[in-house]
């Protein structure tokens, strides 16, 4: 047991608001007569709960459904459940101690990936061990970042537009009657979707790939109908991805009337100087934060996240995920 700490002992003698305890404690005081879930032979064995956790509890700051779970059980289900499709780096090059708030805060609004630029090792007290449920990566230069960025999405999309091709053929086969000549064509990266062909097929100029399959038989390819409608979209979304830099300087355009893609990678500077030259030349988009006060710019965490929030105002889906965990314990 470790001695309480003199804080919270004076905190509370002082007479001041008592705060609710956060988390909970240990298994056998909250679910007295219940069967361990980390034990092999218990009916509601779990392998995703942590047993250190079930014998001291569970105060860590994370939603009750994920009480007593181990961090890579709840890394997992995030992935598990998807993530939302924009990235965020910061540069640093000075030493920022505003990397653990923008880690924190890409794990509230559960961003894909959290890119950290430069060679200084970052202070993770600010991220309160959310980046233990983040994929956090590393990078010698903004222009190594960048490559690797813009090939991971040249690669999703050759494998969308792969799939489509696969779908289109089947449906072809399924129209028509198997043919052994029929093949699906590779779609290179920089093919549109509107050019996915099936070998033997007549060729075509235009259009995308459900108005050609549109003379097909559509109740018995609704199913394949929708999946290709669902990777057109996924396609569409990948090839307009931008890189979108964070920074207050001429030529910037505001914030409240920029639209961000749906696939895009939110550059941040360090406090003070921003991004470097070589960050605001690569990038496809400088957005800035309308401000009214005296200073040049805000704090780099808080302007971190301003700027993940527009992304969810305009792409995430409402919805009152809490009362739903609260309501059903599972995902809505």
């Amino acid at each position: 047991m470790h001695a309480p700490n003199p804080i919270d002992v004076a905190a509370k003698a002082s007479g001041e608001p008592v705060f609710r305890e956060v988390g909970v404690g240990p298994w056998a005081e909250t679910h007295p007569g219940e069967p361990r879930p980390d034990n092999p032979q218990s009916p509601n064995f779990d392998m995703r709960f942590d047993s250190s956790l079930l014998d001291a509890g569970d105060r860590r700051n994370v939603l009750d459904r994920y009480r007593y779970w181990s961090v890579a059980a709840i890394k997992a289900d995030l992935d598990a459940h998807g993530r939302h499709e924009f990235e965020v780096a910061v540069e640093n090059w000075t030493h920022d101690f505003n990397i653990g708030s923008m880690v924190r805060t890409a794990n509230a609004f559960q961003a894909s990936r959290v890119h950290i630029v430069g060679p200084h090792k970052w202070n993770r007290k600010g991220a309160l061990m959310t980046e233990l449920y983040q994929h956090v990566e590393n990078h010698p230069s903004i222009a190594e970042l960048v490559e690797c960025w813009k090939y991971r999405i040249s690669g999703e999309i050759a494998a969308a537009q792969s799939q489509a091709a696969a779908i289109a053929c089947r449906m072809r086969g399924t129209a028509t009657g198997p043919r052994p000549d029929d093949a699906c064509v590779f779609v290179p990266p920089q093919t549109d979707v509107s050019d996915i062909a099936v070998a033997g097929a007549e060729p075509r100029s235009s259009g995308t790939v459900s108005n050609t399959l549109a003379a097909y038989d559509a109740q018995k390819n609704t199913e394949q109908l929708a999946q290709l409608a669902e990777l057109e979209s996924k396609i569409a979304d990948l090839q307009a991805a931008r890189i979108i830099a964070l920074d207050i300087i001429p030529g910037a355009v505001p914030m409240e009337t920029y639209h961000f893609p749906k696939r895009c990678l939110m550059l941040f500077g360090a406090e003070g100087p921003g991004l470097s030259e070589k960050a605001l030349e690569l990038a496809d988009d400088v957005v800035y934060i309308s401000q009214f006060g005296s200073v040049r710019s805000i704090n780099a965490g808080a302007a971190a996240a301003v700027s993940m929030h527009a992304w969810i105002a305009q792409h995430a889906v409402p919805r009152s995920r809490r009362a739903a965990i609260d309501a059903s314990g599972d995902w809505k």
